[in-house]
């Protein structure tokens, strides 16, 4: 049996040793604290009086790679996202911040239950759940009740980083030689993304939205609202939108988006924003515009270039959300409450309440998608199914129809075969 002894020090700090006889020579290892030592003690005796397999005297668990080219997942996400294609550069850094402030927070325990620092050959499929637990737990302050080291993570940017390192360990399965062979995020059981019970997304009836509307004094603004919940494109492709992508005198008029403002690399030229290729292949679309629509255009283009922006701000230039948001549309939000408006919705709303529209007017999901440029029916299903409530009627009465029992006519019209 093994057995604790302590050591106090001059300094009157106390050290723990345990001791043991193997193979007939006395056997020592020191820690710092008494639970330490104690959980050594049961391991040592779980082992019959010998040194637990894989403990490195002085220095605890040492497991071995588990093949060779091993490394820690840190720098083998960063070898993976550095040699990815086909992404743009602001993804890419996008993809080195989930690395550096979230991957950092995986650690892998051992069979033992200590900690050790986390290889793409070591992850397990328990560290990948404990570190799901940790995004959803965040860290408090300590120091500050109410305040946070780090933030609880939503479920949408769970599942995002979840996605990321699936495909950063799968990477270790393809490669040669291959550095391990199954992948630990396969049935990692992520948080629902409906568990919340705030809506993320607000629908504004038409009368609410001319309420705010009514605020907004500024004729550009006024018009570039317009347009985003009547056409229900994205802010950064409508305030792309030039002249030349209108085609107005036609039996069709529509609007074609091809481009799109998107947020530059941190430390690269030319300033925070390029225009750039759409969100989706699928968000290249032509998008059919009503007769108030071409009146709107029509104002906004008349005497204008072909490269011109359709809507601009007050000095001629291209708008940028943030002073859209802070100067036009956060104050005209704020004197529509003030007034008894019970909602308060974001520019982006502005798409949700499109779509809004557009069901209640029976306008079918896939050409819902059509027009938003969804790259899947199933994002459309997913974020707007639920208002789909015009057909309950014609639902319930096939129901009906099928559950009913047969009525006579239809019981006598029945004839046996012989």
């Amino acid at each position: 049996m093994a057995s604790i002894v302590g050591r106090p020090k001059k300094d009157g700090t106390v050290t723990y040793q345990v001791k043991w006889r193997e193979a007939g020579d006395w056997q020592i290892e020191k820690f710092g604290d008494a639970d330490s030592a104690a959980t050594f003690k049961k391991l040592v005796e779980a082992h019959g009086n010998r040194w637990p397999h894989g403990w490195v005297r002085g220095e605890g668990f040492v497991e071995e790679p588990t093949a060779p080219g091993d490394m820690l997942i840190d720098l083998w996400a960063e070898r993976y996202i550095d040699r990815l294609t086909g992404i743009e550069e602001r993804t890419r850094e996008d993809y080195h911040r989930d690395r550096r402030l979230h991957f950092s927070l995986l650690r892998h325990t051992t069979l033992q239950g200590l900690q050790a620092p986390a290889t793409i050959g070591n992850l397990s499929q328990d560290d990948v759940t404990d570190w799901v637990r940790a995004e959803e737990k965040g860290e408090p302050d300590p120091a500050a009740e109410g305040k946070w080291l780090r933030r609880p993570a939503d479920p949408k940017s769970i599942a995002n980083r979840h996605g990321l390192l699936y495909c950063i360990v799968q990477a270790a399965i393809d490669s040669t030689p291959q550095l391990r062979t199954t992948n630990c995020c396969k049935r990692t059981s992520l948080p629902r993304t409906d568990d919340h019970t705030t809506e993320e997304m607000t629908f504004l009836e038409r009368e609410e939205y001319q309420r705010i509307a009514a605020e907004i004094t500024d004729p550009g603004a006024r018009a570039l609202a317009d347009w985003l919940v009547g056409t229900g494109m994205r802010w950064g492709e409508a305030t792309a939108l030039q002249v030349q992508d209108l085609t107005l005198n036609s039996d069709r008029p529509v609007a074609n988006v091809q481009r799109a403002w998107k947020k530059a690399q941190k430390g690269s030229a030319g300033g925070a924003f390029y225009l750039g290729p759409p969100k989706t292949k699928r968000a290249r679309r032509l998008i059919a515009l009503s007769p108030v629509q071409v009146a709107l255009a029509r104002e906004q283009v008349s005497g204008r270039k072909p490269t011109d922006y359709v809507f601009r701000a007050a000095q001629g230039g291209e708008w940028r959300h943030a002073n859209f948001y802070n100067r036009k549309w956060k104050p005209a939000v704020a004197a529509a409450v003030a007034k008894g408006l019970p909602k308060k919705p974001r520019i982006h709303d502005l798409r949700h309440t499109h779509v809004a529209w557009l069901i209640g007017a029976n306008v079918p999901l896939p050409a819902i998608q059509l027009r938003l440029g969804h790259e899947s029916i199933q994002t459309t299903v997913d974020r707007y199914g639920h208002l789909v409530r015009a057909l309950d009627d014609d639902i319930m009465a096939a129901v009906e129809a099928a559950m009913a029992a047969p009525t006579a006519a239809a019981s006598g019209g029945l004839r046996r075969v012989v």
